[in-house]
């Protein structure tokens, strides 16, 4: 259901910047805002998009080109000009976004996604002690996966807290754009933003690996490039965290592996076999008491099966492996979507939707 919240009446539209918006959608909890033309103003409550107001009008074109004047700086309006696309962090008085400004078919499209800038503990996440073990290795590649807006950036942010807490290390980030604001602890922490500070993910990495790093997160692996330097620096003693837009364990390593031509894959599979700490999968569900989202997890870690079906190309025993894993920390998706619809805080339509095995979920729901 779409919050009931003080917001200004219908007629005041449009908000003369920007922020009008952002202020109303901090107050509903709002993960994104979208401002886009021949479209109402639209936010994003509990995973699911509703117009800011009830019968709310649409934004012109001409509306949405001067809220987008109003707010963006010099250098992004002028990548936006030349590209037709700019990401950017925005900061205001009440939080951090991540941006995104684009020309579509019916004029510019503004999305606002809000950066939770507080670092949560890995406790007050109650994340699974499994992922503080991940946190300890000193080299190998650990991967959090999953769709845009699932809980990754905050998982990763919380598990490079764990180490900035517990060890004495220089820690440098790779982001697009920086979202946690981490303050160096026992470690050193250096935050680099891709754009901002360097011209692209590869790049930034192949420098950070001559600042004597102990931990690099990269923020996403969006290319060959990237992803076989990501497996180089976690190979030669470097302990690298980094993201991926997969759903499981055994998507993640398909994506990783079948990026490299077809010449290097066997090379590339003893490589990860080798190096491989984790993958934790992450999925955002709606609660079905209405009140917010909860997280499922799946978690794979390397074992000497797992690093043997790497080696083979067999990744599709990876989740026989991972079901018998458990007294390893393991757990598939599907189990943690079992386990919370039977703990009563997700219907049986959103496990079922969700699952990858939907006939032995089925099983255990009330369908």
């Amino acid at each position: 259901m779409t919050p009931k919240i003080s917001a200004p009446p219908v007629t005041s539209h449009p908000l003369s910047h920007v922020d009008h918006y952002l202020e109303i959608g901090q107050k509903a909890d709002a993960s994104d805002v979208h401002l886009g033309a021949a479209a109402p103003p639209i936010w994003r409550v509990n995973g699911t998009l509703h117009p800011m107001w009830p019968d709310a009008p649409s934004l012109t074109s001409q509306q949405t080109v001067a809220l987008a004047e109003g707010f963006m700086p010099k250098v992004y309006k002028q990548e936006l000009d030349t590209r037709g696309d700019s990401d950017f962090a925005y900061e205001n008085k009440w939080a951090r976004y991540r941006t995104s400004v684009v020309r579509q078919r019916l004029g510019i499209e503004i999305v606002f996604r809000v950066i939770n800038t507080k670092v949560r503990t890995m406790d007050e996440l109650g994340l699974p002690q499994q992922l503080k073990i991940l946190t300890r290795y000193q080299n190998g590649l650990i991967l959090a996966t999953g769709s845009v807006g699932t809980g990754k950036s905050t998982t990763l942010a919380a598990m490079i807290e764990q180490v900035n807490t517990e060890r004495h290390d220089h820690i440098i980030t790779l982001e697009d754009p920086i979202e946690y604001i981490i303050t160096s602890k026992n470690c050193h922490v250096s935050q680099r933003e891709v754009f901002t500070h360097t011209e692209s993910f590869a790049t930034a990495l192949r420098a950070a690996l001559r600042e004597d790093p102990d931990v690099i997160m990269v923020g996403e692996m969006r290319d060959l490039e990237t992803i076989s330097l990501a497996i180089t620096a976690s190979e030669t003693g470097h302990l690298v965290l980094a993201t991926l837009h997969t759903s499981n364990a055994s998507r993640t390593l398909d994506r990783l592996l079948d990026v490299f031509p077809s010449d290097q894959q066997e090379q590339i599979r003893v490589m990860v076999a080798e190096s491989l700490r984790g993958v934790i999968s992450h999925q955002l569900i709606p609660k079905k008491d209405g009140t917010g989202r909860v997280l499922a997890l799946e978690i794979l870690t390397n074992t000497p099966a797992v690093a043997n079906v790497i080696r083979e190309a067999k990744t599709y025993m990876l989740p026989g492996i991972i079901q018998t894993g458990k007294k390893q920390g393991m757990r598939l998706m599907d189990d943690a979507l079992i386990d919370l619809y039977e703990r009563g805080l997700i219907s049986a339509e959103e496990a079922y939707a969700r699952a990858d095995q939907k006939q032995i979920v089925r099983q255990h729901l009330k369908l």
